[in-house]
């Protein structure tokens, strides 16, 4: 029996084809208490960028969803039964292959547990399809990956929920952010660990996950996804954090050996200067101010991480070199220049879209996405860089090989510390 399907890397006209643009849909098996009937035993969550669509689907429903859409709505299909997880990949020329992994799994692993696979009556309040009503985009409710009612340790520990799971009022904003944050990272992880599979190094108790956090700051997002891929997804992870605050670094170096939290450390210094070797999977970056993003984005580069999720902040270095003498008043990019306000929003968009580019240019696939709404902090656009497969980068590192300034960054006469940190390591070194 099916126990889990998730749907990922939709084709481009997904929604000519589905009727929405839905980014992944998973499926999971109803416990019997909780199924409406016999016949509509499954689950399934349609996710777009901003919203969750619910649907209720039998047997024969769902077996006919992965026929038509695994491997050419949707190219990348993983499937969870009792003994195997079954993976179906389409290339960028509709080559369809088929994956198989035994599991080795406990009874207890087997047992379909309220905690893993049930979906509450109170989240399925919102279902669409609920009492055969059809699906009405209209009804829904939001799913959130650390659920409410489930006291989760170290929110608990961090005054965002009470022990009985109940999230603080005052703290809504932040679980939020946090679910938020764990939403964009889960959309990767797929990717990632395919990356990994794909130069033969699968995730493993010997060969976890390495995550580095930069600037992780109180470190509320690196212990949840600490808590979400050990506890939730079950994934071996290593994860490490890097703050320049002494006393935060002694809390958060405490708080993770309180709650016994054995692949979870933090150190104090400086991203410009660290120079660990870390072998990073994913690295993480959030408010780091200023350049201290263009460091942590360059060493995710300089050592060939397969993804990277950045929240920049601070954007001072383009706006500070800004003036009428670099952008002549001729430049259609003058009147951007005449009010303060402006000018600094100019110079933020102008930098992170530099970033992006570079990202682009060094084989990453880049996504600028929405990471909290702008009333909660204006600081909300997320970088999110997935490492595209080694054929699409060999020919980009060839093409990189003599880097050229962005010319955007010629045209405004201003420099950033990303670009400079690439061109000082893509040159040849003087003999």
């Amino acid at each position: 029996m099916i126990l889990s399907v998730t749907f990922s890397k939709p084709v481009k006209n997904i929604a000519e084809i589905l009727g929405e643009e839905y980014t992944r849909v998973k499926i999971r098996l109803l416990t019997a208490s909780l199924a409406a009937s016999k016949n509509e035993n499954y689950f399934a969550e349609f996710y777009t960028q901003k919203q969750v669509f619910h649907k209720k689907m039998s047997e024969a429903e769902l077996n006919e969803f992965i026929a038509a859409h695994a491997g050419t709505t949707f190219k990348n299909c993983v499937q969870r039964t009792e003994s195997e997880e079954i993976t179906i990949l389409a290339n960028k020329k509709g080559k369809v292959r088929l994956l198989r992994k035994q599991l080795a799994m406990s009874s207890e692993q087997l047992a379909v547990s309220g905690e893993q696979l049930a979906v509450s009556r109170e989240q399925l309040a919102g279902s669409s399809y609920l009492n055969g009503a059809g699906f009405n985009p209209c009804q829904k409710r939001k799913q959130y990956l650390l659920q409410e009612g489930v006291a989760v340790p170290f929110l608990v520990h961090l005054g965002v929920m009470t022990a009985e799971g109940k999230v603080v009022k005052a703290k809504y904003d932040k679980f939020r952010q946090i679910n938020r944050f764990l939403e964009m990272l889960d959309d990767i992880l797929e990717d990632v660990i395919a990356l990994r599979e794909g130069g033969k190094n699968p995730v493993s108790e010997n060969s976890p996950l390495n995550i580095v956090d930069f600037g992780s700051g109180k470190s509320y997002l690196t212990f949840a996804v600490q808590h979400y891929l050990t506890e939730i997804k079950k994934i071996p992870c290593e994860i490490f954090g890097l703050d320049l605050k002494k006393d935060v670094i002694a809390y958060c170096n405490g708080l993770s050996q309180k709650l016994g939290l054995k692949n979870l450390s933090f150190a104090v210094g400086d991203i410009a200067s660290f120079g660990e070797e870390k072998h990073p999977d994913i690295i993480v970056t959030l408010h780091a101010c200023d350049t201290a993003t263009d460091y942590a984005l360059d060493y995710a580069i300089s050592h060939k991480a397969n993804a990277i999720l950045s929240v920049p902040c601070c954007q001072h270095e383009i706006n500070s070199q800004l003036s009428a003498k670099s952008v002549p008043q001729d430049s259609p990019f003058a009147p951007l220049l005449k009010h303060g306000l402006i000018k600094e929003r100019f110079s933020a968009l102008v930098t992170d879209a530099i970033r992006a580019e570079l990202l682009e240019r060094e084989g990453y696939k880049v996504q600028i996405l929405e990471f909290i709404e702008e009333s909660a902090t204006p600081k909300n656009l997320l970088i999110r860089a997935v490492k595209k497969m080694d054929a699409d980068t060999r020919r980009l590192t060839q093409m990189n090989q003599n880097p050229e300034k962005s010319p955007l960054l010629n045209t405004l006469q201003v420099n950033q510390t990303l670009d400079t940190l690439i061109c000082s390591n893509t040159l040849p070194s003087e003999s």
